[in-house]
């Protein structure tokens, strides 16, 4: 999973990512941009870290994210886990 979560970090940079934080940048403050991406990207364009930094950071909270998530839907009964290679239709079903 952390390998997939690195993957897509590095894609969402080469899809523009940094570009959408600089255009969100002056309203950092909104709550709904105190998330792990912006937040990262966001210290770089105040020149507090390096880009390479910030990227590294974006992985590592992502990672540290879909741990916690995983830990919380561990914890509830109702949850049903597929693979991500699952055929849709098949999820649709269960």
């Amino acid at each position: 999973m952390y390998n997939r979560i690195n993957q897509r970090v590095d894609i969402m940079m080469q899809e523009g990512l940094l570009e959408e934080a600089k255009n969100l940048f002056p309203n950092k403050e909104l709550n709904a941009l105190q998330t792990v991406g912006y937040r990262e990207l966001f210290d770089y364009l105040e020149n507090k870290t390096t880009l390479d930094f910030a990227i590294e950071e974006i992985k590592k909270n992502t990672r540290r994210f879909a741990k916690r998530q995983i830990t919380w839907f561990k914890r509830t009964e109702n949850s049903n886990w597929f693979d991500y290679l699952t055929d849709a239709t098949d999820i649709i079903k269960k």
